[in-house]
C-alpha cells in the first residue's frame, strides 16, 4: 500500500513558474537551525509560542524542527502543524527512509506541509563523513526526494555544504533532484565559507547550467562564521535566488545564521537596488525579536542592526541636532517600521492599569485579563522599589508571567550569612500550606543557595552556566539571572528577574529544578 499523502499541495506562489521575481520567499528556521545555538533549547510550548508570532510576522515557511532527533522535536512539529494554518510548515529529514517517514508523520495535520531533505555533497563530507562516491550521493539524494514526494507535493532538497561542493557536481545533483520532484533546491553555505561575489557566481552557474532549474525555486541558507551571512544572502538574491532561509536575531549553529530582520529591512530600504519585496509585516519585527530572545535566553547585542537597543539611538550632539532638524540625516529607516514606538511613556508607581495595558500592547504583547492583572501587580511592587520603570523592566515581568514552567516549589524566604563560611537559609513553599526549610554552606553565597535548594528538593544539579545582567541601567536596575543545570545527563535552563540579584539567582536555579521535578512527577 502506498504511503498516505498529506496536506493540500504546494502554496501557489512557491511553484517556480509562478514565483514573482519581485517577491522573495522568507523561510524561517529559528525553531530548527536557530535552536541549535548552544543553550537555546526550547520546549514544545515555547516553540509553539514563537511559531504563533512568526505567523503574525507573516513569514512564508516555518521550519518547525528535525522530528527524528527527539520526541520533543516531533511533538513540536506536530503541534505547530496542527495550529498554524496560514504558513507552510517544513520538517527536516536526512535522505534516509526513517527520517522522511518521521517527518511526514509529524506533518500529518499540516495544511501546507513541506519535507526538507538534505544530504552532504562536498568532497570533504563525501570522503570523511559519508564515505560515498559521487554516484552514490546522487542515487541517495534522488531516492530521498522520491520518497518524500510520496507523502507531499512540496519537497525541498539541500545539498549540504554546497558552497564547498565542486560546481559541476553540484549542477548534476541539483538537476537530478529536480527531476525526482524537488520543488525547491536550497544551496547552503553550511560552514560560512563563501564570499559574496563567489556565492553569487555559484547561483548564476546553477541558473545557467541546470537544464530544469525553471521547475524549482532556488533557495539560499547562509551561516555567519566570517560575518558574511547577510551579505552572501543578499548577493545570492541579486543573482536570482528567490527564497532566503534565515532566523530571528541571526541565532543558530556556531556564529549563527543570516538574520531575518536584516535581510528583510535591507530589501525594503534598498528596493531601488534589489528590486524585491517580501510579505513580512515589518512592524512586528521588534516584538518577534524580543519574544525569541526572552525564550531562548540569547540576548541581542546593543549595537545589533535593526533590533539592537542602540539601532535607533543617537548620543552624539551632532547626530542629535541633525535628526531633530531632519530625521533622514542620520536615520535611513523609521523606527516605527520595525515596531518601535514613536514616543516613550515613562511608567512609575502612580501609573494606572490603562497606561500599563497600553504600554504592554505597544511593546507587542497580548496578555489575558488574568495575566495582565498579575503582571500589573508585579509592576506595582517593582515601582515601589524603583524610581522609573523602563520598557525592558516590563518585558522582563511579562516573560516571567509567560513562563510555561509550573511552580512545584516556590521561594518563600531567603537569607544569606556571608561570614568566613557563607551559609544560605531557605524556605520553600509547596502548595498553600507545606513549607520546607533548611540551610547549608557553600564556596560563596550563590553556591550556598544552590546547595540548599538541592538539599530541600532532593534533586542534585550540576551548574553548567550562570550569568547575571542588569535589564536596565541605574543602581535600582532589575537584575536577570540565567542558569543552565545538568541533572542525570539532561540540561535544563532557568531564568528569573528581581531587583535583588541574589534573589534572582535563587529563583532562576529553582526554575530549572522545577522543570526537573515536573518531568519526574509526570513519569
Amino acid at each position: 500500500m502506498p504511503p498516505a499523502r498529506i496536506g493540500t499541495g504546494v502554496r501557489p506562489y512557491f511553484v517556480a513558474e509562478k514565483v514573482s521575481m519581485s517577491k522573495i520567499i522568507i523561510f524561517d528556521t529559528t525553531l530548527r537551525d536557530g535552536e541549535q545555538s548552544p543553550g537555546a533549547s526550547l520546549d514544545p510550548k515555547e516553540k509553539l509560542q514563537i511559531a504563533r508570532q512568526l505567523s503574525i510576522l507573516n513569514v512564508d515557511v516555518i521550519e518547525a524542527g528535525f522530528p527524528v532527533t527527539s520526541e520533543g522535536d516531533f511533538k513540536s512539529v506536530s503541534n505547530i502543524a496542527k495550529e498554524i494554518r496560514d504558513v507552510s510548515i517544513a520538517s527536516l529529514a536526512r535522505s534516509v527512509e526513517k527520517d522522511i517517514e518521521c517527518a511526514a508523520k509529524s506533518l500529518k495535520s499540516a495544511k501546507f506541509p513541506r519535507i526538507h531533505v538534505f544530504l552532504a555533497t562536498s568532497k570533504i563530507h563525501r570522503k570523511f563523513k559519508l564515505v560515498k562516491a559521487k554516484e552514490e550521493i546522487i542515487k541517495t539524494a534522488v531516492k530521498g526526494v522520491k520518497r518524500a514526494k510520496k507523502y507531499v507535493d512540496d519537497v525541498e532538497f539541500s545539498p549540504e555544504d554546497a558552497s564547498r561542493t565542486e560546481p559541476d557536481f553540484l549542477v548534476e545533483v541539483v538537476e537530478s533532484v529536480i527531476d525526482a520532484g524537488a520543488t525547491t533546491v536550497n544551496i547552503p553555505d553550511t560552514v560560512g565559507y563563501a564570499i559574496p561575489e563567489q556565492y553569487a557566481s555559484l547561483i548564476k552557474n546553477l541558473k545557467e547550467n541546470v537544464k530544469n532549474i525553471n521547475k524549482a525555486v532556488i533557495s539560499i541558507h547562509c551561516h555567519d562564521d566570517l560575518g558574511l551571512a547577510v551579505a552572501n544572502s543578499l548577493a545570492a538574491v541579486k543573482a536570482g535566488a528567490t527564497q532566503v532561509e534565515c532566523t530571528i536575531n541571526g541565532i543558530g549553529e556556531r556564529a549563527g545564521n543570516a538574520s531575518l530582520e536584516e535581510i528583510v529591512m535591507a530589501l525594503k530600504t534598498r528596493k531601488d537596488f534589489f528590486g524585491h519585496t517580501t510579505r513580512i509585516k515589518t512592524h512586528e519585527i521588534i516584538a518577534t525579536s524580543k519574544i525569541v530572545s526572552g525564550l531562548t535566553g540569547l540576548w541581542v547585542q546593543r549595537n545589533k542592526a535593526i533590533v539592537g537597543e542602540n539601532a535607533f539611538a543617537h548620543e552624539s550632539g551632532v547626530h542629535q541636532d541633525g535628526v531633530l532638524k531632519e530625521r533622514t540625516t542620520y536615520e535611513i529607516m523609521k523606527p516605527e517600521e520595525v515596531g518601535l514606538p514613536k514616543t516613550k511613556i515613562v511608567l512609575g508607581k502612580l501609573s494606572g492599569r490603562h497606561a500599563f495595558k497600553k504600554r504592554v500592547k505597544t511593546l507587542g504583547y497580548e496578555l489575558s485579563d488574568e495575566e495582565l492583572e498579575h503582571t500589573f501587580q508585579q509592576f506595582k511592587l517593582l515601582a515601589d522599589k524603583k524610581k522609573e520603570i523602563y520598557d525592558q523592566d516590563i518585558e522582563a515581568l511579562i516573560q516571567d508571567e509567560k513562563s510555561e514552567t509550573p511552580h512545584l516549589y516556590e521561594l518563600d524566604s531567603l537569607s544569606i550569612n556571608c561570614g568566613p563560611v557563607p551559609t544560605a537559609s531557605i524556605k520553600l513553599r509547596i502548595g498553600k500550606d507545606k513549607i520546607l526549610a533548611d540551610s547549608t554552606k557553600g564556596d560563596g553565597p550563590i553556591d550556598a543557595i544552590f546547595n540548599t535548594i538541592d538539599l530541600l528538593t532532593g534533586i542534585k544539579g550540576t551548574l553548567l552556566d550562570y550569568s547575571i545582567r542588569a535589564v536596565t541601567s541605574g543602581k535600582d536596575a532589575l537584575g536577570e539571572a540565567s542558569v543552565e543545570v545538568e541533572v542525570k545527563g539532561n540540561n535544563y535552563r532557568g531564568r528569573a528577574v528581581s531587583t535583588d540579584t541574589i534573589e534572582a539567582s535563587a529563583k532562576a536555579y529553582l526554575n530549572a529544578i522545577n522543570k526537573v521535578a515536573i518531568k519526574h512527577r509526570k513519569k
